[in-house]
């Protein structure tokens, strides 16, 4: 299969951002790979590799001073353009590292050696890297045992993602949809970029169980979310986190372009007639919230959800929303 970057970079980044992993906290599989290469390899730094549309995020990495580095100087968005590993003996001597400034400056890289981590879906997501201070012939045995290495990169990449999947409707786990939030979190702190939230709840569930049965209500979930997310971006992220109740993480989305956005999914649903319902429809009842730095995802999802109980009490399938409130109104 031809390497996707090369004609999908789009497709590319998608298929890192579904990995949900992108500004997460430490996570011991990856520390044990990384520590490994060192080891085994006998250099001073290595790194799993995370390539960014203008960064280099270090999921793990050993001898490393920063987490991150513009994606234009860093050895690894070379590494993703190709099958093959990339080998570098001597970067001072080479055509277009000579002058990076991870080579001119700390960490002062001479040798470098990354192998490629290709999804299953063909994209190269990013690199697991060996790299020495000094110049360096990688033998072919090193680069054979990197290899292996980066494909127990990918398989715990891989199943990281399956981990994240709720089974039965294919929107994220309550887990991994918190853990993305908490990323778009980070990076709108930095850039000062509007981001909102939408909690929604789907109206009178208990009766459609209790009427149709769980299998019926389970079809119900599952038909639920197809329709909600055909009105959402790429960008937008969905889970599932409670029985009948799901989250929306809309970044670069104020608070009023989501209660529209809100709106446009109650409208759908309500025009959606389900056999499994006898050719009823069902409604949802949304809550939506404004996410930044001030607020914080724990407040903005507390927020959302005092505005999902104001739908409720006005008489469902309908949004509302909250403003944020001061300090000591949210104490």
């Amino acid at each position: 299969m031809r390497n996707k970057l090369k004609t999908d970079e789009q497709g590319r980044i998608r298929a890192l951002n579904r990995l949900q992993i992108l500004d997460t906290s430490v996570e011991k599989p990856f520390e044990n790979i990384v520590s490994l290469v060192k080891q085994t390899l006998n250099v001073p730094i290595s790194a799993v590799s995370l390539v960014d549309t203008d960064r280099q995020w270090f999921k793990a990495s050993c001898g490393l001073p920063t987490s991150e580095t513009a994606r234009d100087i860093s050895f690894c968005t070379h590494t993703i353009q190709n099958e093959v590993p990339f080998i570098v003996e001597d970067a001072a001597q080479h055509p277009f590292m000579a002058e990076s400034p991870l080579v001119t400056s700390e960490p002062n890289i001479r040798s470098y050696a990354g192998i490629p981590l290709k999804m299953s879906d063909g994209y190269n997501v990013g690199a697991l890297c060996a790299i020495d201070t000094k110049p360096r012939e990688f033998t072919k045995a090193e680069i054979a045992i990197l290899e292996n290495f980066a494909r127990i990169v990918v398989d715990e990449l891989e199943l990281r993602e399956i981990a994240s999947i709720d089974t039965l409707t294919g929107s994220l786990s309550r887990r991994a949809w918190t853990k993305a939030a908490e990323a778009e979190l980070s990076r709108i702190s930095r850039y000062h970029r509007d981001c909102a939230i939408l909690i929604l709840d789907i109206d009178h569930f208990k009766s459609v169980n209790d009427e149709f049965g769980h299998d019926v209500g389970d079809e119900v979930l599952a038909r639920f979310v197809t329709v909600a997310s055909a009105q959402l971006r790429e960008t937008d992220v969905m889970g599932r986190i409670g029985g009948e109740e799901f989250a929306i993480l809309l970044p670069e989305t104020n608070l009023e372009a989501s209660v529209a956005l809100g709106n446009r999914i109650c409208d759908a649903l309500r025009a959606t007639t389900m056999s499994c319902l006898n050719g009823r429809a069902c409604t949802v009842s949304v809550g939506a919230a404004k996410l930044d730095a001030a607020i914080g995802l724990k407040r903005a999802m507390r927020y959302a959800d005092e505005a999902l109980y104001d739908a409720k009490s006005l008489g469902r399938d309908r949004v509302c929303s909250a403003e944020p409130k001061t300090e000591s109104e949210a104490a």
